[in-house]
């Protein structure tokens, strides 16, 4: 059975070609997503849920052979739709921090809640408490679920306990919400078809991208998966008992999450990630340009700087701060007069980048690492420092669109 898998990301829409009897991956495509809504609030983070469905559209109707469609996207962002499953608001992402706004008792709206900011039901609160909710709005779901929707011309959304809890005020153990908003939609535990394209071909539950890209990446449970993209996470698996563990220790740094029903996801996820990466080019870029080099990209020069060699300067990449102190910021260290360069501090960033995700891995010592990413693809300091930090030496899969291969994955389950 030949399955396509869409990931509809933040920056981009990928897509794969599955054959589930040989278990090769025939085909991967990429296109931007190109749907973010200008906004003069400086907290605000939104994208236009239409432009992105007029793009999946578009890999479906040019993709031919395919037997059944699997679904990831990009977790904890929220939409509002109508009672005929029409979008009636835009998608406020994962990157909207209008929920660490000043809400009572010197607490925002996310700490009154308990969550972290954009997560779906902290956005959701401020919104209701704000009057933003639109008057027709019959469910709030992830963008996801509503390609899901669509694509089988359904009326209200069905949404998997893997973006039920990147919401979320969701018990992970009992796989329920604990919150009371009435915009909830229907939630399953299981992998399942939801509905059919064009009549005749399955559509499956919309899988988060975290829980895609660690199914669509590593060979076995016990492997650790560790991507570098816009933010940054690593991944792996853990059994109850581990995960109860974790949940109750506040410094472990790892959220957990459901995976299959059965067995959960360990997940530390940076804010900032590869961006703190981009961020340095763009400060190499306009010193540059400053000085009269009128470049476009500062990447090739910083690819030299990167492909052998270490320093002792010492990057703190937390310039977003985290989800538990979105107030916390990044600097440097250890700085003196030999390595203000900008060769160190390419490779500080880098280490910084890893150190940080190292700070929230409990697991297995050693453990076998798959990367994924272009962040960590395309950076050598980034896969050295990993090795430094974790004792061994990463290794990539033989695609780029791990989240859309998942999504293939969980629809040949369902099926």
């Amino acid at each position: 059975m030949r399955i396509l898998g869409i990931d509809t990301g933040t920056t981009g829409i990928g897509a794969a070609l599955y054959d589930s009897e040989t278990g090769e991956v025939t085909e991967t495509l990429s296109l931007p997503n190109k749907s973010f809504i200008e906004s003069g609030a400086e907290y605000e983070r939104i994208q236009d849920p239409g432009i992105i469905l007029d793009t999946v559209r578009e890999i479906t109707e040019k993709t031919y052979g395919f037997d059944a469609i699997g679904i990831s996207g990009q977790m904890h962002g929220i939409l509002y739709i109508d009672k005929n499953g029409s979008a009636v608001s835009p998608l406020y992402t994962w990157q909207d921090t209008r929920s660490a706004l000043p809400y009572k008792d010197g607490r925002s709206y996310a700490e009154h809640l308990g969550v972290y900011p954009g997560y779906g039901l902290a956005t959701d609160f401020y919104n209701r408490e704000n009057g933003l909710v639109p008057e027709t709005a019959a469910y709030l779901c992830t963008i996801g679920d509503y390609i899901a929707m669509k694509l089988c011309s359904a009326e209200k959304p069905l949404m998997h306990i893997t973006n039920a809890a990147s919401l979320g005020c969701f018990d992970v153990f009992e796989n329920r919400f604990t919150s009371d908003t009435a915009l909830l939609p229907e939630v399953t535990g299981k992998y399942e078809t939801t509905g059919y394209y064009k009549g005749n071909i399955p559509v499956t539950v919309c899988i988060g991208d975290n829980q895609a890209s660690f199914l669509g990446s590593v060979p076995s449970d016990d492997a650790v998966l560790i991507n570098v993209g816009t933010g940054a996470q690593i991944s792996y698996i853990v059994d109850r008992s581990a995960a109860l563990e974790i949940a109750g220790d506040p410094a472990s740094g790892a959220e957990i999450r459901p995976y299959d029903g059965k067995k959960y996801l360990a997940a530390g996820c940076s804010l900032c990630g590869g961006r703190a990466f981009s961020a340095f080019e763009k400060f190499c870029r306009a010193a540059a340009n400053a000085a009269g080099a009128e470049i476009d990209s500062f990447y090739p020069f910083l690819d030299k700087m990167l492909e052998r060699g270490d320093t002792d300067l010492t990057a703190d990449c937390r310039f977003s701060g985290t989800r538990k102190n979105p107030g916390l910021t990044g600097g440097f260290s250890n700085l003196t007069e030999l390595n203000f360069t900008p060769r160190d501090f390419a490779l500080a960033v880098s280490e910084g980048i890893v150190t940080e995700l190292r700070g929230m891995y409990s697991g297995k010592e050693n453990p076998l690492i798959v990367a994924s990413g272009n962040g960590v693809r395309k950076n050598p300091a980034i896969k050295r420092y990993i090795e430094k930090h974790f004792g061994t030496v990463p290794v990539f899969t033989d695609y780029e669109e791990e989240a859309a291969v998942g999504a293939a994955k969980s629809a040949a389950l369902s099926i």
